[in-house]
C-alpha cells in the first residue's frame, strides 16, 4: 500500500486514519483497516456518488472513507462504528476535518442500526461475517420497503462469503465492478469495489 499517499491525503483532510487495529476484532467483527485512497478515488471518479446522495459507511472506523468522499463528492456521509476507542478517534478526526459539515457519525452496532431515509448509498469493507451482513441487509430492506428509492451498495475487497451471500440476496442486482488490481501491482481477484443495486 502507498503510505506517501495515503499520508498525504490525511494532511490534506486535516485528518489521521493511518494503521491497523484488530484489538477489538473476533470472529465476528473485523480489524479497523483503511480503504487505501487510491481506491476511493477511483470510487468518487465514477460519477455514482453525488452531492445529492447521502452514504452510510459500515464500520467506518477513523472515518476515512466519509472525509474523502464528502470532499471529493459533495455528498453527506454517516459512518456507524461500534468500537468506543475507535468512535473517539473519529470524533476527534471531526473536529479538523476539512469536510466535517457534511460528515456525521453514530456510536452503533451495525445489526440495530435504523438507516435514515435519505441513505441511497452504503460502502462495506468486509466490517464484519456474513451472519452481520444478513442481519444487516435486513435492516437496509426494511428501510427500502418504507422508503423506495434506490440504493447502491459498494462492497470493497469482497470475500467469497460475501459475493456467495450477496448472490443470493433477490432484492439486489449486482451491477458492475472497479477494478483495482492494478492499483497494487498484485493480481488479488478481491481488490474491486462490487456494486450492487436495490431498487430502480
Amino acid at each position: 500500500m502507498n503510505d506517501t499517499q495515503d499520508n498525504k491525503w490525511d494532511k490534506l483532510l486535516h485528518i489521521k486514519t493511518m494503521g491497523r487495529d484488530d484489538s477489538q476484532s473476533d470472529q465476528y467483527r473485523y480489524p479497523y483497516e483503511p480503504t487505501p485512497y487510491s481506491v476511493l478515488q477511483r470510487l468518487a471518479n465514477t460519477g455514482l456518488i453525488r452531492k445529492n446522495n447521502m452514504l452510510l459507511d459500515y464500520g467506518c472506523g477513523k472515518g476515512r472513507v466519509d472525509f474523502f468522499l464528502s470532499y471529493q463528492t459533495r455528498c453527506r456521509c454517516l459512518g456507524v462504528e461500534y468500537d468506543e476507542r475507535i468512535y473517539e478517534k473519529v470524533m476527534e478526526n471531526k473536529k479538523e476535518a476539512i469536510s466535517k459539515e457534511r460528515v456525521s457519525f453514530s456510536l452503533a452496532n451495525a445489526e440495530e442500526f435504523q438507516l435514515p431515509e435519505q441513505i441511497d448509498r452504503i460502502y462495506f469493507f468486509n466490517p464484519f461475517s456474513v451472519e452481520i451482513l444478513r442481519k444487516v441487509m435486513a435492516r437496509i430492506m426494511e428501510s427500502y420497503y418504507e422508503h423506495p428509492r434506490q440504493i447502491l451498495c459498494f462492497f470493497y475487497y469482497p470475500s467469497d462469503e460475501y459475493l456467495t451471500y450477496l448472490m443470493t440476496v433477490d432484492e439486489m442486482m449486482f451491477t458492475d465492478e472497479i477494478d483495482c488490481s492494478d492499483l497494487f501491482g498484485g493480481n488479488s481477484e478481491r481488490e474491486r469495489i462490487m456494486i450492487f443495486e436495490i431498487g430502480q
